[in-house]
């Protein structure tokens, strides 16, 4: 793979502010990540397209139209419907997680008067699906574009599959996924996206595409404490503000009934890593993913030996990260686009 394909440095002319493509699977932390990337100005978020994961796709999607409805960016990004399950099986989701609608069970909330206080919102879906917004996308800012994959693979790996080229003239590919050098997170050996759908993620990692990988090695690295929200959040006093303490409620894990609760930002740290690469230190790495193993299938096999003389590498995998940075860099952005 040419080393060229990796260059994230910025040339002079480029435009000051780079097109994005979220592709979603919207639950807790994927919602904080789009929340990060519409406050940021450094990006422009032109499309947001949804794949089955965290819940179902549908539930996905009415939750991407939800966040977009109380964030109110000043130039709404498209929406497309992807993928209702992966490549090969059945679904495997994350509402134990999530809650059953992926945003914390928001739909059991009421107002005063008794009414919901999210009610559902209204869909202005693309007539082009998932894979398909990606590739017209992809062509739209040839040689521009950067797409960050939050879920599982499959609308990424469905649109390599209808047109490489197309697909291949995003600049760069930001993946949340895997493990490299730590154990997974739903099963010793795999993480949940990759999980989901192997198969995919397989097709997408040998494709020779510019992917960034950013795994649970770091994610879990960078952790946002319940009392931290709550001093950034109280001093806004917004709609946006009030729809992160209701969805996040949901996902802290709180160790004990007194204890401060915890969250590791694991989809929020790959929009910061399309914002910012300098904020990891990558390693350029082959990495395939394992399809058949009976107890390591999803599982992200990278080749750390050393003076290796085996395949070329695949993509770039986030190893270390500043992880005070990224957290100082997060709050500050989400919570004063609360206000």
């Amino acid at each position: 793979m040419a080393a060229d394909r990796y260059d994230t440095e910025r040339r002079p002319g480029c435009q000051l502010s780079t097109p994005i493509l979220i592709d979603t699977d919207p639950g807790i932390d994927d919602a904080l990540a789009i929340l990060l990337a519409l406050a940021s100005p450094e990006v422009s978020v032109e499309a947001v397209t949804t794949v089955a994961g965290n819940v179902e796709v549908h539930l996905g999607t009415a939750n991407a139209f939800r966040i977009l409805d109380v964030a109110q960016p000043p130039r709404r990004p498209r929406v497309a419907q992807g993928a209702a399950g992966p490549l090969v099986g059945p679904l495997v989701t994350a509402a134990h997680f999530h809650g059953d609608d992926g945003l914390g069970n928001l739909g059991r909330l009421r107002g005063p008067d008794g009414q919901p206080r999210y009610p559902e919102p209204v869909h202005t879906l693309q007539m082009l699906d998932g894979a398909d917004l990606i590739l017209e996308t992809a062509d739209r800012f040839a040689g521009g574009l950067v797409i960050v994959a939050l879920g599982p693979l499959t609308n990424v790996a469905l649109a390599l599959q209808r047109d490489r080229g197309r697909l291949a003239k995003a600049a760069r590919i930001v993946v949340m996924g895997g493990a490299v050098a730590v154990p997974g997170n739903v099963t010793p050996a795999a993480e949940f996206n990759i999980h989901v759908d192997p198969e995919a993620a397989s097709a997408v990692f040998a494709s020779g595409l510019p992917i960034e990988l950013v795994p649970l090695d770091v994610t879990r690295r960078v952790v946002l404490t319940s009392s931290d929200l709550a001093r950034a959040l109280e001093r806004h006093s917004g709609a946006t503000a009030r729809f992160i303490e209701d969805f996040t409620a949901h996902g802290f894990d709180f160790e004990t009934e007194r204890g401060d609760g915890k969250m590791a930002l694991h989809d929020p740290l790959a929009v910061g890593v399309a914002l910012d690469p300098s904020l990891v230190t990558f390693e350029t790495l082959h990495i395939a993913v394992e399809c058949e193993g009976r107890l390591t299938r999803g599982m992200t096999v990278a080749d750390r030996r050393p003076h290796r003389a085996g395949p070329a590498p695949t993509c770039r995998a986030a190893l270390e990260v500043d992880g005070p940075r990224f957290l100082r860099l997060f709050l500050e952005r989400v919570c004063r686009a609360s206000a």
